[in-house]
């Protein structure tokens, strides 16, 4: 058995980049919506489902005691699900109690959580599971001066689907960490730089905001209101490939993450992207107030 305890543990701990404020253990864990002692969070190494990545995944923050967008990512979860064909008898409304209920009964004041859906040989044995795991916020000196990004040619195999599937990433992570880098930018078989292992990637030019396609990458529900808020407020969003050979056509690039919110980027390889420009500057306060106000 792997004690989900002792993963949650060490996934608490600051990694490069990030800095956590203080360790708080949790109480409890849910478990197909039940609360249980978190010494309890088992996982059976025989369990096949587990073992070969089938499964899907949620990170949701919690700040000052409020849940941000988690209805968004409840329906995510159930979107990245249904593509791979987990069946399961779990609803959007069940999802969404059982955090709650998770969240008031930890006392949580800021928090991620983790929801791990996990598929079974039938519907009625696939297995939801939240935990509770210690805030990580990035270094405030990297919005300040941005961060720095490797990239990595990858092509993840269901990219509207946020699964349990995690090697190549991983690899790409640790290779960009190894390097001491933020994050490593995917590029795919054309030469399109398409999301990071965690993050979504934009570029941006004057008041113009590029993302990459959407049938390419995991629409990410930060990247969602990010956009949300970028029009709002007099900003061009589009949709177009963004090759790793023309990064000087813009004036900067930046990517976002629950984490992270939005982080602005330094460099990507050996191209240095510069200051922040102010017309991010300018998006990253507006983003910021509206996470304060809703």
């Amino acid at each position: 058995m792997i004690n989900r305890a002792i993963i949650a543990y060490a996934r608490t701990r600051p990694k490069k980049g990030y800095y956590s404020k203080t360790f708080m253990a949790y109480k409890y864990f849910a478990h197909n919506g039940k609360l249980l002692p978190a010494e309890q969070a088992n996982v059976p190494l025989s369990r096949v489902e587990y073992s070969y990545g089938f499964g899907v995944y949620e990170s949701i923050r919690v700040s000052k005691g409020k849940i941000l967008f988690l209805r968004e990512h409840c329906e995510r979860l159930m979107s990245s699900a249904k593509v791979i064909g987990l069946n399961h008898t779990f609803t959007v409304d069940f999802v969404e109690k059982s955090i709650k209920e998770l969240v008031k009964h930890n006392e949580v004041v800021s928090c991620n959580l983790k929801v791990l859906l996990i598929g079974g040989r039938t519907d009625d044995t696939a297995t939801l599971d939240i935990l509770c795991l210690n805030p990580l916020f990035p270094d405030r000196k990297l919005y300040r001066d941005g961060a720095t990004c490797i990239t990595y040619y990858y092509e993840r195999e269901f990219p509207q689907a946020k699964t349990l599937n995690m090697l190549s990433s991983y690899l790409a992570y640790r290779k960009a960490a190894q390097a001491g880098a933020y994050d490593a930018l995917l590029i795919n078989r054309k030469g399109f730089i398409t999301e990071g292992t965690r993050t979504n990637f934009f570029a941006i030019k004057g008041k113009t905001i590029t993302s990459p396609k959407s049938a390419d990458i995991l629409p990410g529900v930060t990247r969602t209101n990010v956009l949300k808020v970028a029009k709002q407020n007099g900003y061009v969003v589009k949709e177009e490939d963004i090759s790793s050979a023309e990064l000087h056509s813009y004036d900067g690039f930046f990517i976002t993450s629950t984490s992270a919110k939005i982080m602005p980027i330094r460099s990507i390889d050996d191209h240095d992207c510069g200051s922040p420009p102010a017309v991010l500057q300018e998006l990253m306060s507006v983003f910021g107030e509206f996470l304060v106000d809703n």
